[in-house]
């Protein structure tokens, strides 16, 4: 992207100072598009090559690992030798589907050091029994956390949201209930984090509301319900034209909020059902992709912007092909990626108008995808959940650089900062690192 016109036009999530561009402060990365601006990450690793440390995570999670300063964070469910026979499915939930919890599990926000990844620090925000299950491919800590640097704030959905200092010192915890998630798949959103605002989605088959919270405190500022089913998309706050605006990506309306008071300013048709990828936005557009029993890529100019956009000229472009179920897209350079359901297929588009570069290109070496493309120094980051990496150039031309493998499994995404490369596996997080 052209830093220039970024910031002319419009800043993004925690508009981030000079030191939150050269971090991986949250989900997505510090422009939340997956761009690390700042990064020139090795090209080429193996388990023999360009590891600087692979570290043993306890527990399971699919959260994505976040860094800042000397420090990367990281959130696990570990189980515990505590069982209880599994109970009915709360009232309200449909048809079961999920991998039912029979054990206590302690959910915990882990620090460790970039240097040698040896643990910091490590606290147990909660010990509880899940109260529903979650997909057979999920986990109880599927939710990234969020920091600025002063707070690092891990959000366990159903196990509330735990604000931390950067030294582990615990400043609030709040409970904002239990979800009933579609077929109990599980939770999955992140926290959005902008200036002194925190904001969080609660969409399950109750009833869905978005709020905001204080982060210094935990106090609420508003909430807003909403009429949803389940969706496990993180919200997106972008400032246009100086007012800051929160879009949640989901399945009956794309809606976006005023951040100051949680006041609608405009809503679009919404995607598929399950609506899971995550917003992204640059220069004065965005764009909110779905792809479950369905395909939906919907492009919305920020100017001209108000009420009810059906037939509205804010919608530059639409396409309903070979879109991504769960990674979200990858916006880079005015260039759009995006991978079609799971697959290792993949489309990049001119972002502006919505011609494809090119479309449908199958990638080698990968079949299957949860971890959502990233990009730094020119190139794109493509994550299989067999360990392999296929590394490609940006450009409009489909060009590979390099296929790496390593011997975990893969599903949440990459950070980017630096020359590193930092890669959470169902066993280990990896730092790849090249030459300094």
């Amino acid at each position: 992207m052209t830093l220039a016109v970024l910031f002319a036009i419009v800043s993004f999530v925690t508009n981030p100072p000079s030191d939150a561009e050269k971090y991986w402060p949250q989900w997505r990365g510090p422009s939340a598009t997956g761009v690390a601006p700042k990064a020139n990450p090795p090209l080429e690793w193996s388990e023999k090559k360009n590891i600087r440390w692979k570290a043993e995570i306890p527990g399971k999670g699919s959260s994505s690992p976040i860094v800042w300063g000397d420090r990367v964070f990281v959130t696990t469910a570990i189980e515990t030798d505590k069982t209880v026979a599994p109970s009915e499915p709360a009232s309200g939930g449909s048809r079961r589907r999920g991998i039912a919890p029979t054990s206590v599990h302690q959910f915990v926000l882990l620090a460790l050091s970039r240097r040698d990844g040896k643990v910091i620090w490590q606290r147990t925000a909660v010990e509880a029994l899940p109260h529903e299950g979650t997909h057979q491919d999920g986990t109880w800590a599927s939710n990234s956390p969020v920091t600025d640097g002063e707070h690092v704030i891990a959000f366990y959905g159903s196990r509330g949201i735990f604000c931390y200092d950067m030294n582990g010192k615990l400043i609030w915890q709040k409970d904002l209930g239990d979800m009933t998630t579609r077929n109990s798949f599980g939770e999955g959103s992140s926290p959005a984090l902008h200036g002194n605002t925190l904001v969080a989605n609660w969409d399950h088959e109750g009833q869905s509301f978005i709020v905001a919270l204080d982060k210094r405190t935990g106090k609420e500022l508003w909430k807003v319900d909403r009429d949803e089913p389940t969706t496990w998309s993180t919200p997106l706050v972008v400032a246009h034209e100086g007012k800051p605006q929160v879009i949640v990506n989901a399945t009956n309306r794309v809606r976006s909020y005023d951040l100051a008071n949680g006041k609608l300013i405009w809503e679009s048709a919404g995607t598929t059902l399950n609506a899971i990828p995550s917003p992204v936005a640059a220069d004065e557009m965005v764009y909110v992709t779905g792809g479950f029993r369905g395909s939906a890529l919907f492009a919305i100019r920020f100017a001209g912007a108000q009420g009810d956009l059906s037939n509205s000229a804010a919608v530059v472009w639409k396409y309903d092909q070979d879109t991504p179920y769960v990674p979200s897209p990858l916006l880079y350079d005015g260039k759009l990626y995006f991978l079609k359901v799971n697959s290792g297929i993949l489309s990049c588009f001119n972002a502006k108008t919505g011609e494809p570069y090119y479309s449908r290109q199958r990638l080698e070496s990968i079949a299957n995808i949860y971890a959502s493309p990233v990009g730094a120094a020119g190139r794109v980051y493509l994550v299989g959940r067999d360990g392999a990496t296929l590394v490609i150039k940006n450009s409009e031309s489909f060009e590979v650089l390099a296929t790496n493998k390593l011997d975990d499994g893969i599903d949440a995404s990459p950070a980017l900062v630096d020359n590193e490369v930092y890669l959470r596996g169902r066993k280990f997080l990896y730092c790849i690192a090249g030459t300094r």
